[in-house]
């Protein structure tokens, strides 16, 4: 079974920054587990690796789409496993790495989407209803399913009650899991919550240094307005809110770090420190070349 390296935290913890060096001495391949990075022209808000990064190493999942086209988890999987495959034909190592724990889990666990279609018309219709209308309707349908989604996820609640009123079975249901053809380990990054908060609002600062505020500006001049999902991210939801007038630029750049900081609490629930798959390390003590021989150690296990 081919080697899969997945690095998981919080945003700004510093997961791409290994995944480069390890890549780098280790001759691999990043395959990006990130939602928002999928998106052509959304750079710096994504924080996507540099042109020069890309070019030290070759990344996959980046740029696939347009900003108001579809992005599905199933869609994911297709391309992750095909870069997967092509990665493991080149003799090289695949390391996947991003914040989407939907993403990283449904590729290491071995999701299976439920064969269900997307239908546009019942979409439209369910985005019309009031979010708590469309969480007590999954609650009713599928309690197990409205336990496992962010309640705050609203594509994937409206998913859930598609695939119910498309099948007439519980999303919770179709949603079975196969071993992955790969055998998988897991490094964890982590950070005391003060520190980690800090790397933060120093990153979302550094965003708006690069331009942040012209890259939305950009993006809605393009025609891509802020109704679009992609175009909801944290960023450039609140950049967008002050281009509009409804925000100051510094209250806007407060609010991207708040939610910022919840979203980075909310990844912990996606892999808790005490998930005993994952070997967890400290960023503020020197772990790049620990990880980089535990790694060095799975491949040899690996044959």
């Amino acid at each position: 079974m081919r080697p899969l390296v997945a690095i998981v935290g919080p945003t700004a913890v510093g997961k791409s920054k290994l995944a480069l060096s390890l890549a780098q001495a280790l001759d691999g391949e990043i395959i990006s587990a990130d939602s928002r990075q999928v998106y052509r022209y959304m750079d710096i808000g994504t924080a996507k690796p540099s042109v020069g990064e890309r070019a030290l190493v070759r990344h996959h999942l980046i740029d696939v789409v347009d900003p108001d086209q579809d992005f599905s988890l199933a869609l994911y999987q297709d391309t992750a496993h095909q870069a997967l495959e092509e990665i493991g034909q080149r003799g090289k190592l695949a390391l996947l790495v991003g914040g989407s724990g939907l993403y990283v889990k449904a590729l290491v666990e071995g999701w299976q989407a439920p064969p269900v279609p997307p239908d546009p018309e019942l979409r439209r219709c369910l985005e019309a209803k009031e979010p708590e209308a469309l969480r007590w309707e999954l609650q009713q349908i599928d309690p197990v399913a409205a336990e496992r989604i962010d309640p705050r996820n609203l594509r994937r609640v409206i998913r859930a009650i598609e695939v119910y009123r498309r099948s007439g079975v519980p999303f919770s249901e179709l949603q079975k899991r196969e071993p992955p053809p790969f055998r998988v380990m897991m490094v964890g990054l982590t950070a005391e919550r003060s520190d980690l908060y800090r790397r933060i609002d120093a990153r979302v600062d550094h965003m708006i240094e690069q331009g942040l505020v012209e890259e939305v500006t950009g993006l809605r001049q393009k025609g891509y307005g802020l109704h679009l999902p992609s175009m909801s991210s944290i960023g450039y939801k609140q950049i967008g809110m002050f281009l509009e007038g409804k925000l100051d630029l510094a209250t806007a750049i407060q609010q991207i770090k708040y939610e910022t900081h919840r979203f980075a609490r909310h990844q912990y629930a996606w892999f808790p420190l005490k998930d005993e798959r994952i070997q967890w390390y400290d960023v503020r003590e020197g772990f790049e070349d620990r990880v980089r021989e535990l790694v060095g150690r799975f491949l040899r296990t690996c044959g």
